[in-house]
């Protein structure tokens, strides 16, 4: 399984491993179907959301078991 980066789009990430979704949610990410989720990176959605990139991609990893 190929893993979740950072720079890798919402969509992208999901595609890989949908047990990110209640991490995506837990911050408030509900538009995950949305465009942004297409063309917005996990890095870019987490600034956007006030939450520090790299406690995301842990909160991501702790998660999906990477």
């Amino acid at each position: 399984m190929a893993k979740i980066t950072k720079d890798m789009t919402i969509a992208q990430a999901i595609a890989i491993d949908q047990n990110i979704v209640p991490v995506l949610l837990d911050i408030g990410m509900h538009c995950l179907g949305c465009p942004s989720a297409q063309g917005e990176t996990l890095e870019e959605a987490a600034m956007v959301h006030g939450i520090d990139p790299d406690d995301f991609m842990d909160r991501i990893t702790a998660q999906v078991g990477e």
